[in-house]
């Protein structure tokens, strides 16, 4: 059984549905099954969508409403838990950060590899990820080794026979649809100017060899493709994702078909007739039915969806598939109106202050809004979504009493979404979609090394709507790295008095004061986040990093500890006890943090450049220079690195071989936190 999910994947890109980009291992797949023109997610974010499509379940059911804050519970029931209690071996490949095991995706699978380079911080600027291109060889020689040990490849009946290994259930995510569209040669020529269709296009490509070892498999396997979400590119003026529910974003290509089994090999009862096109309403959650009555498992009655593989689910006449969908970031994210609506045929109405109806057998681009032309319509499909008893986002997640109370005190609100009583007209995302347009300009203009336009660019946002919390977290973040430590601070300050208290900001307030010397404030403000039970991993590295600045090295060690106890194949909490054994002097200790570290995530650049510092105490300056060059091609901006590898080399006499790190630690280090290294280095380079 093979799961692929494709990031960011509008079903209107995909050629087989008429789009632009060359799919054709995609448009191969959808000749041998069955393809759904008429999908749809239930989110148009990374994780709630696949925690639908893994649970079955819609986003208030499973309770995951944003790509952060939130975390499938340990008893949550998902497509690895269920096929492994029936007896699969399971292992899911995931290409990007929102996907990270922290956030509780993971359960049920024997492998879960995430390792795309975790220690870079996920922002707006930059998101962990790693390319199909690697993604899908991992998911390959893995089912390939599967096939060694039972002599063929899969299995969609779960059934083995005698001396065969178990049936195996691999879920495939690829990321690289995603913005920024930055598609290898030689798409990124050959789309020039459409460099989304170019992602795709590269992604199919990259998938095309695991679809055709499958086919020469003598045991034939279920393959499943979807997307989480779409991308608006400009559609209704949003440019990527998350603010809108409209088709560009909410509609996604399904395609399931069975490859795969020699002559005489078990077949499938209910294998999707070739070729087949079928214009149901079909869902995220009728994923996880699909699966279970693939391998002859009933689906639990509490499941909201039904199987797609009966060939009467895929006709006209099968009993309507009524869905709920969302878009919650704008309400969590930046204080506008939260988004719910609802999927009755075709016909889709949108529950905002400002109401939206579409009738998308005639208005697929969703052009002309119908609401109020037919108030008895309007009526009956509001209170059709109101039967759902969704509700919004309230607290994330829920908290104990107590930190609730000491955060009170300290004038701040943890954990609860700053909701308001009422939104009107001038919350309604329609109307704020230029501040969302210029979110993304300044995001853009930060990452062509234009900060001052994307300080004023925040600046302004922040005139207008003083709740935004991206907006302060954005204009913090760039202060920051821009060497204006001060200012980072003070806008989160601000954030504060004008009422935006995410958790999300107080985390980033208490580690920027903790970096600047307030370590006893930035200690207040970050334990009561941590003291809730599914505290974020990130807000307890900050604040285990606190407890070292304070001497609390006990305290410190526990916290690191507790967040390797949720997220054991986390590299960040094994670099930072590494760093603290490297204090203390035990570099035998620091050297096993640091190589778990590595083993954990390869692409962990702090974990080398640790690793380069207890070598050279060892005496071994060869080693220790090597560490530090792996550190610096993982990761250019690690400044630490780069003066270790410079100033060793240059003190060597080797000052030709340290001159590139030198110059790049120049660019590259914050001058407010290097003041003295810059010294040092502009003297080694004769300045």
């Amino acid at each position: 059984m093979l799961l692929v999910t494709i990031d960011t994947l509008r079903a209107d890109a995909l050629s087989s549905y008429g789009g632009p980009a060359a799919t054709p291992a995609l448009d191969r797949l959808a000749a041998e099954g069955v393809r759904f023109d008429f999908a749809h997610a239930h989110a148009v974010v990374t994780l709630t969508s696949h925690a639908s499509i893994l649970t079955g379940a819609y986003p208030f059911q499973h309770g995951l409403r944003d790509n952060s804050g939130y975390r499938l519970p340990a008893n949550a029931r998902t497509a690895a838990t269920l096929l492994k209690q029936a007896g699969y071996a399971t292992a899911a490949f995931v290409g990007a950060y929102p996907l990270h095991s922290r956030f509780g995706l993971n359960l049920g699978f024997d492998l879960y590899d995430d390792r795309f380079g975790e220690t870079r911080a996920p922002t707006e600027f930059v998101m962990p990820e790693r390319p199909a291109s690697t993604v899908v060889p991992l998911a390959r020689a893995w089912i390939a080794q599967r096939a060694g040990k039972a002599g063929g490849s899969g299995d969609a009946s779960g059934s083995g026979g005698a001396g065969e290994a178990a049936p195996w259930f691999v879920w495939t995510h690829l990321f690289d649809p995603h913005a920024p569209y930055r598609p290898p040669a030689p798409y990124d020529a050959q789309y020039a100017g459409r460099l989304y269709f170019g992602e795709v296009a590269a992604t199919d490509a990259a998938l095309g060899p695991l679809l055709d070892e499958l086919r020469a498999a003598q045991r034939p396997t279920l393959v499943i493709v979807t997307s989480d979400h779409g991308e608006a590119l400009g559609d209704h003026g949003e440019q990527s994702h998350g603010l809108f529910a409209y088709e560009s974003t909410l509609r996604v290509p399904l395609i399931i078909a069975e490859l795969g089994g020699t002559r005489g090999s078990p077949r499938s009862p209910r294998k999707p007739t070739d070729g087949e096109v079928s214009s149901v309403a079909a869902r995220h959650v009728d994923i996880l039915p699909t699966i279970l009555e693939a391998i002859g498992h009933s689906p639990p009655a509490d499941l909201p969806g039904r199987s797609l593989l009966p060939a009467a689910e895929r006709r006209a006449k099968a009993p309507p598939r009524t869905s709920y969908f969302e878009a919650m970031g704008a309400m969590l994210n930046r204080g506008w109106a939260p988004l719910a609506g609802i999927l009755v045929d075709r016909d889709k109405f949108i529950d905002l202050p400002i109401a939206e109806r579409y009738d998308l057998a005639t208005d697929s681009a969703e052009r002309s809004n119908i609401a109020g032309l037919a108030p008895a319509r309007d009526r009956f499909l509001a209170a059709s979504l109101g039967a759902f008893n969704a509700g919004t986002p309230g607290v994330r997640p829920a908290e104990d009493p107590e930190p609730a109370a000491r955060l009170r005190a300290l004038g701040y609100v943890s954990g609860t979404v700053p909701a308001k009583a009422r939104y009107t007209d001038a919350d309604d995302p329609k109307r704020l979609v230029e501040l969302d347009q210029a979110v993304h300009r300044a995001v853009e203009a930060f990452s062509a090394r234009r900060a001052g336009e994307a300080v004023a660019i925040y600046q302004g946002v922040i005139a207008r709507r003083p709740d935004m919390a991206i907006a302060y977290r954005h204009l913090a973040f760039i202060e920051w790295q821009r060497g204006n430590p001060g200012a980072a601070v003070e806008a989160l300050q601000r954030a504060v008095a004008a009422g935006v208290t995410q958790p999300s900001v107080i985390s980033q307030l208490g580690g920027y004061l903790t970096e600047t010397g307030h370590v006893a404030e930035g200690i207040r403000l970050l334990e009561p986040l941590a003291r809730v039970a599914a505290a974020d991993a990130d807000t307890l590295n900050t604040l285990g990093i606190a407890y070292v600045r304070a001497g609390r090295r006990d305290e410190a060690a526990r916290t690191f500890e507790r967040v390797l106890a949720a997220n054991p194949n986390s590299s960040i909490p094994r670099e930072n006890l590494g760093m603290m054994a490297l204090e203390r002097g035990d570099l035998g200790a620091a050297r096993r943090h640091f190589e778990g570290a590595v083993r954990a995530d390869p692409l962990s650049s702090r974990a080398y450049a640790g690793l380069g510092v207890v070598a050279l105490r060892e005496g071994d300056r060869a080693s220790a220079i090597e560490a530090w060059r792996r550190a610096v091609q993982l990761d250019p901006t690690n400044v630490d690195a780069l003066y270790n590898a410079g100033t060793t080399l240059a003190r060597g006499g080797q000052i030709d071989a340290a001159r590139p790190y030198l110059e790049q630690f120049l660019k590259t280090a914050p001058p407010a936190f290097y003041a003295k290294d810059f010294k040092d280095v502009q003297r080694m380079l004769g300045r």
